[in-house]
């Protein structure tokens, strides 16, 4: 599927593909994609069905195979650096498609997601969890006041995020049945807004803005940075507060087994009555 002309290019996923791999190889923060992980398996333990055969979308790492290994044969599969490249996935080929931190950082998510529902046979689940909401808005923040103080002008430092709302449209516009989005806000403290810079690093998460500002970031800046952090975001021990906010989707690709909505004016009792707890008479 060729990405519209008009979609805007927000992300460098082949500066991102860089930087993940050079996580990699300096050894990679995971305790995100564990959690997510784990968190995964339960959802899927939830759901009263066997899959046989699962593509893993574009995570970071293999902790969500690793997981699920000898429960879902699992195969990883690469989001392109270009949006304009299709999936390298036949329709109908898949039961399941799992994404753990991926699509939050592609140009083009409704037309992922368009190609994800193609790729599930009828009645197929995807489960993905991505960076949302109002994650590292404490970096965004103290960035933004260092910088105008500063440097007298902002660079875009930290990522867009898709919030609940905005996910569960998109699910929709894609086709997918019985869309469901939740969130969970995960608050990780640090001694400070270095170490907590140092993670983004080793999670291969840093600064892949298309617009971001070239030249190298002034030390005054990023001192400054780190001191309204503290002043704003600290508790009471000094340690700082940094907030993930990872949200969930999941749809089905259609099928004539799953639940329909009842249609306008078949309802057996009103609103009102139902509130009241009054039934109708047979």
């Amino acid at each position: 599927m060729i990405a519209p002309t008009d979609t805007p290019r927000l992300f460098d996923r082949a500066l991102l593909r860089a930087r993940q791999d050079r996580a990699r190889r300096a050894g990679a923060e995971t305790f995100l994609l564990d959690r997510i992980a784990a968190d995964l398996v339960e959802r899927l333990q939830a759901v009263k069905r066997q899959f046989a055969h699962g593509v893993d979308l574009g995570t970071p790492g293999d902790q969500v195979r690793r997981a699920l290994a000898g429960q879902i044969d699992l195969r990883g599969i690469a989001l392109p650096d270009d949006d304009r490249d299709p999936l390298p996935l036949a329709a109908g080929s898949a039961d399941l498609v799992v994404s753990a931190l991926a699509l939050h950082a592609v140009n083009d998510l409704p037309g992922i997601l368009a190609q994800v529902r193609r790729a599930l046979k009828p009645d197929g689940l995807l489960l993905a969890a991505m960076a949302g909401g109002d994650t590292l808005t404490e970096l965004r923040q103290s960035f933004a006041t260092a910088e105008t103080e500063i440097e007298g002008g902002l660079s875009p430092r930290v990522a867009p995020f898709a919030d609940l709302r905005d996910a569960g449209a998109l699910l929709q516009r894609a086709g997918f049945a019985l869309p469901v989005t939740d969130v969970d806000r995960i608050v990780v403290r640090y001694d400070n807004a270095f170490a907590l810079m140092q993670d983004l690093r080793r999670m291969g998460a840093t600064n892949v803005l298309v617009e971001r500002r070239r030249a190298p970031l002034r030390r005054a800046t990023l001192v400054r940075m780190a001191e309204i952090y503290a002043e704003r975001f600290a508790d009471t021990d000094g340690r700082i507060r940094a907030t993930f906010d990872i949200v969930w989707l999941s749809g089905w690709a259609p099928h004539e087994s799953q639940q329909k909505p009842l249609k306008p004016g078949s309802a057996k009792m009103s609103l009102e009555q139902a509130v009241k707890g009054r039934g109708t008479k047979t």
